[in-house]
Formats: structure tokens, sequence, C-alpha cells
């Protein structure tokens, strides 16, 4: 058949960008920094609060103000990149996070402090869903896509970890003003290098306009989710102000959920979310997000106040937890991503991690680190990095390139509102359980030596009641990625089959992206 004649029936599939594997390093380096900056800043609080007179008060707000700006901007963000170009959405991005960084480090009283964090949040919400998004639509053949989130997913997983050491590093060798100062040769690195040797594909942006309804309801929806749960920790889940925050995100995002229905140009086209894959790993994903982030809380404060670790040592002690993501990622999530249902990665993978969790329900005072923490750690790690690489992958996999940075955002809003849900809720368990026990057996202790260790008791009794919860809510994930995620891989051939997602989707399809198997 001639060339001309063969191509008339069947396209060419577009050839992939030769720099892909450069872009993905100054990718990684920009998803490094964002999931760093999650937790650096908590270790170096205490003396950023000291030099700054912070009250007990407002402390929380440093914390709470990126995650508020984060978390409820993600979406928006998204649709940003979508629109503007991931590759403009991304550096612009980098070049707000840094200067918002140096505010941070600059800062000279609690109000300069608050704001870069908030500031911090806004940029954080426009650069993280455009990187997965510029891989979605970079990397589209299957062995090298289940290769670049395996790195992406080893990132995204054992980052914070890496952020407790750094942190602890800097703040008790330099000073808390360098947990900010760190993330300005991180961001201007990925800019240049993004800048340099990114390109994006044509033809995947969305031409369309921007949905500020929709804007308005996801974004305020959001933040009210978000401080409804962290004031939940401080206050009290029966707070009126706490119940008021509930109640209207609920409101808000059910208005949401309607003008998405209606509108012509959607922020958030419900095809993203409704997708039975898709759906399946925002809620697996943040449910396990749930039970991370309260775990990182709990072992910090076990590893520091009952076991007298100091910032240092408590970050390595983590170390065994991010070599067994790096292994589930890249070593088992990747090389089976192909060969193995993604559900038959993901839910074991969480199944394993519940086992570890499962093992730290066994906590004393005096238990080993070598002994218990450690495997205990290893599991965790080897079971969330195996869910995680397919979590990643699948979150954006087969989506139209038009929505790619939406459907990225929601991987990243599942992760913003499971850390925050996890954080005051297992928080919240873990101080009832610690005051009920305390109360308890207070008539046993009588001296000074009793009573210090009736803390410690209490405290870790805490501890291990709030992990039995995540025990529980590792297993739901694991049921939620079994039953709802069923396509057969990744490693299909054909279109993205849009007609039945979208009226008027054949506008954008990605012709080189596999279809869906189910």
């Amino acid at each position: 058949m001639p060339d001309s004649a063969r191509s008339a029936t069947s396209p060419e599939r577009p050839q992939p960008d030769p720099r892909r594997w450069r872009a993905l390093v100054f990718i990684a380096i920009a998803q490094l920094m964002v999931v760093l900056d999650a937790t650096i800043v908590n270790i170096a609080l205490p003396s950023a609060q000291t030099d700054l007179g912070i009250s007990d008060g407002n402390r929380q707000w440093v914390i709470t103000a990126y995650a508020l700006a984060f978390g409820g901007l993600l979406l928006f963000g998204g649709r940003i990149a979508d629109l503007w170009g991931r590759k403009r959405t991304f550096v612009v991005g980098l070049l707000g996070f840094a200067a918002a960084s140096a505010l941070g480090g600059a800062a000279a009283n609690p109000a300069m402090l608050l704001g870069s964090r908030a500031l911090q949040g806004v940029f954080g919400a426009l650069l993280a869903p455009a990187a997965l998004s510029l891989l979605a639509v970079m990397f589209t053949e299957a062995k090298e896509r289940a290769k670049a989130f395996g790195i992406y997913g080893a990132i995204a997983g054992g980052g914070g970890a890496v952020g407790l050491i750094l942190g602890g590093v800097l703040t008790e060798y330099m000073d808390w003003r360098w947990t900010f100062f760190v993330n300005i040769p991180f961001a201007l690195i990925a800019a240049a290098g993004a800048y340099f040797v990114i390109r994006e594909p044509e033809g995947s942006r969305n031409p369309s306009r921007l949905d500020i309804p929709g804007v308005v309801l996801a974004t305020l929806g959001l933040v009210s989710l978000v401080y409804g749960f962290t004031r939940a920790e401080s206050d009290g889940w029966s707070d009126s102000v706490t119940i008021a925050l509930f109640v209207a995100s609920a409101v808000l995002l059910a208005g949401f959920a309607l003008v998405e229905s209606k509108v012509r140009a959607p922020l958030l086209p419900l095809r993203v979310v409704t997708e039975r894959n898709r759906g399946g790993v925002y809620a697996s994903l943040g449910l396990a997000i749930i039970a991370m982030f309260g775990l990182f809380l709990f072992l910090t404060y076990y590893l520091q106040v009952v076991k007298g670790y100091t910032p240092i040592t408590t970050g390595f002690a983590f170390l065994p937890m991010i070599a067994g993501m790096i292994i589930g990622s890249t070593q088992i999530g990747a090389r089976l991503m192909n060969r193995v249902p993604p559900r038959f990665l993901m839910a074991p993978g969480f199944l394993v991690a519940g086992t570890g969790m499962l093992l730290l329900t066994q906590l004393e005072v005096g238990t080993s680190y070598a002994g218990l923490i450690l495997p205990a750690q290893l599991m965790l790690g080897l079971g969330m990095g195996t869910a995680f690489m397919p979590a990643m992958s699948l979150a954006t996999y087969g989506v139209e390139p038009r929505d790619a940075g939406v459907a990225s955002a929601m991987v990243n809003t599942s992760q913003q509102v499971g850390g925050a849900i996890g954080t005051a809720l297992l928080n919240t368990i873990a101080a009832s359980a610690t005051t009920a026990y305390a109360t308890s057996h207070a008539a046993g202790a009588t001296g000074p030596a009793s009573l210090k260790a009736l803390q410690l008791q209490s405290m870790v009794h805490g501890y291990t009641t709030a992990i039995w919860w995540a025990v529980g809510i590792l297993v739901l994930s694991a049921v939620i990625a079994f039953t709802f995620i069923n396509t057969r891989g990744q490693g299909g051939s054909g279109p993205v089959a849009s007609s039945s997602e979208d009226g008027d989707a054949g506008a954008g399809a990605d012709a080189t992206a596999p279809a869906l198997a189910h």
C-alpha cells in the first residue's frame, strides 16, 4: 500500500520527545521540593515559633495556611495548566514558589511567615498538577510510562520522610530559615531545566473558557473541608464552627457537582472522576494517605518524646520506609505494571502496608526499634510503594490530553485532603484514648517517676489505638482498589475511546494512549 494511502487510513503516532527522560529529571526535582516542603517545616516550627514570637494558638497556621491554599486551589491549578499550557504553568509555579520561600526565610514577624506559607501553597497548586500532567502527556509508551511513574511514585511516597531528615539537619546545625531557603536552588534548577528541555506535545491544551462559578465553589468547598478537619483537631468535632465548616463544605461541593454537570466547559469534567478506574484510584489513594499521614505524626512523636531521639536521628529512623517505597515503586510496581492488572498490585500493596501498620499496634514504651519498628516500616514502604506506582499512572491513564491537568490535580487533591483528614481524625482519636487511659490509671501513680511513666504509657496507648484505625483504613483502601479498578493493564493498544465519556470528545483525544480494557 502506498505511504499516502497508509497514512490516510491509519495515521502514524507522533514520535515521543527525545528529551523526555531529561525532562523527567527536572519534574522529579520539582516534585521532591513540593513533598519535602510538606514535612520539612514541621521540624523547624518550634524554633521559628520561638524566634518570631508566634503564639501557641497561631502556630498551627504555619501548617494550615499552606494546606488551605494548596488543597483549595489544586483543581484551579490543574485547569490553568490545561488552558495556559503545562510547561508555562510549571515554570511560573516554580519561580513563584522560590519567591515565596525567600519571603518565608526572611520573615521578620509572624504575619510575614504566614503570608509566605499561603503563597507557597498557591504556587504549589500550580506546579504540582502541571508536573504530573506533563508526565502523562510525554510518556505514552507502556514500559516507559511504568518507569517514569515509578520514579515519580517513589519521590511522592518517600519525599516526606526525607523532609524530616533534611529539616532536622538544617534546624539543628544551621537555622530554621534554611528550611525555606533550601527550596530556592531546587526551584531555580527545575525551572531552568524545564524551560530549556521540556517540549509540551502539540494539541494537548484545552482551549475552553475558565469555569469561574466552578472555581469559586470548588475552592471554597475544599478550603472549608480542609479547615474543618484542622479545627476539629484543635477545637473538637462538636465545636459549632467546625460543624458549620463541614456543612458549608457539603453544600458548596454539592453545588459544584451540579454546576459541573450543566456548564459547557467545566472546571472538573465529571467524566474524569466518574470513570470507574480513576474514581477507584482517587478514593483508595486518599484513604491510604489518611493512614500514612497519621503514622508519620505518631512515629515522629513516639521516637522523639518517648524514645528521646533527636530530630536528626528521628529523620534517619524513617529511612527503612523510604528504602521500602523506592524498592516497591521502582523494582516491584514498575516491573509488574505491564504484566499484572493494577488492582493486583494496589490491593495487595495496601494489605502489605496494613500488615506493617498492624505490627505497630504492638508498640510499647520499651519497644525495640530493630525488633519491631524497622520491619514494620519496611513492610509499610514496600506496600505503599507498590500501590502508589500504578495509582499515579492509572489516575491520568486514558484521560483526554485536554483533561490531563485536572486529572492530575485530582490525585494531588485526594492526597492533600487525605492528609488533612488523617492528621485531624487520627490525632483526635489518639488524644481521646490517651486521656481515657491516663484517667483510668491515675490512682496507681503516686510519685514523679510513676507519673512520668503513666504519661508515656498513656501516649503510647493513644498512638496504638489510632494505629488500629489506620489498619482498618488501609484494608478499606485495598477493598476499594480491588473492587473498582478493573482495567487489565496498561499495555493495550488503540486510541482512547472518548465517545462514551463525552459527546464532543473527538477533539483533542490522544491517539497514542491505549484505551482502558474492561
